[in-house]
């Protein structure tokens, strides 16, 4: 059985890495803080340009047909640029819930997401908190045991600091007259859906952070010189950067075949997800911690490009369900009574 990417899906995210690398530079990631809404329209409208908003939205409403699978690979190189617009969001959770409610609801908002001139945001109580809803143009909120779906002007924000500056937080209050679209059952049913997507977008985009950050950490450690010479021909600099290496390497596979299990619709997606998220936020919150300590004390200043990613790989660990509720659910998993352990069968 041949488990590698398809050269087609490996030539797109070359593509696609070539062009966020030129576009999404960390001069341009610090310019996006001083704007009043913190993201950039030029760059969305170059994103659906090339076809990335609409990439998992159906060939009829004008996107490209994707899954999951075709997308993951894009998703770690969002992360490597540590990219602040909704891409990724809008790929992996607005698109698919909006496919799975159908009907005029899919008609009327999935063209608009393809050609880039809407923004749909899903916020579950999960996260607590709903990002870029200051700028989108529908909103899928829970409240409870409940699915709302409702317009920016049935609903209050109040902005919330991020660790990242690059994330825009807001506490959401809607309207009391408003109706929820799908309770009970069928409502669970969409925010577990959409918890687990968030959840494999947050796991991609790890990977592609922790890259990025042993790569700022090799080209800084080849040119800082201590006794004579570089850094990083020393013996604790090599291992520190040869750790995060290995549980990068060990998180690609899991997250992967979470992508997989997702797009194929297996029932083992749920704990192939929470594996998924726990391996690639380890990885990376190790890369944070290592990187930080190989540039010293250069780390902690501001102007230094690391602390871009190290903030993105804080944030994420935490959203889309936090350390403890993927513990939780893996470990539920493990200690069922009819749990289908040993080869084949465990991670």
């Amino acid at each position: 059985m041949d488990f590698t990417f398809s050269e087609d899906q490996l030539l797109f995210r070359e593509s696609v890495r070539d062009f966020l690398l030129n576009e999404v530079t960390p001069e341009k990631i610090r310019a996006s803080w001083e704007m009043e809404d913190g993201r950039d329209p030029a760059l969305w409208q170059q994103i659906a340009e090339m076809g990335l908003s609409g990439i998992t939205v159906p060939e009829e409403y004008g996107g490209l047909g994707m899954n999951e699978l075709d997308f993951v690979l894009l998703a770690q190189e969002c992360g490597y640029v540590a990219l602040p617009e909704p891409l990724v969001h809008t790929a992996l959770v607005a698109v698919p819930m909006l496919k799975e409610l159908g009907g005029d609801l899919a008609a009327q908002w999935l063209p608009k997401i393809a050609t880039g001139e809407a923004k749909v945001v899903v916020g579950l109580e999960q996260n607590l908190l709903v990002e870029d809803a200051h700028t989108a143009d529908l909103l899928i909120l829970q409240k409870g045991t409940d699915l709302f779906i409702v317009t920016p002007d049935q609903v209050t924000l109040r902005h919330n600091e991020s660790i990242d500056p690059s994330r825009k937080l807001y506490a959401v209050e809607i309207d009391a007259a408003v109706e929820p679209f799908a309770t009970g059952e069928q409502a669970g049913a969409l925010a577990s859906a959409a918890l687990n997507r968030g959840a494999l977008g947050c796991a991609a985009q790890a990977l592609g952070l922790a890259q990025r950050m042993i790569d700022i950490t090799v080209e800084y450690t080849g040119e800082r010189q201590q006794f004579g010479k570089p850094i990083g021909s020393f013996q604790a600099v090599k291992h520190a950067m040869a750790n995060i290496a290995v549980r990068l390497e060990y998180a690609k596979a899991p997250v992967h075949k979470a992508a997989y299990a997702i797009s194929q619709g297996q029932s083992v997606a749920v704990i192939n997800v929470s594996h998924a998220k726990l391996m690639a936020c380890e990885a990376a919150k190790l890369a944070a911690k290592n990187t930080i300590q190989a540039h010293g004390a250069m780390g902690y200043t501001w102007e230094v490009d690391l602390h871009i990613f190290m903030k993105k790989a804080w944030a994420l660990a935490n959203t889309w369900g936090d350390t403890g509720f993927h513990k939780a659910r893996v470990a539920d998993y493990i200690f069922s009574d009819d749990a289908q352990l040993g080869a084949g069968t465990t991670f």
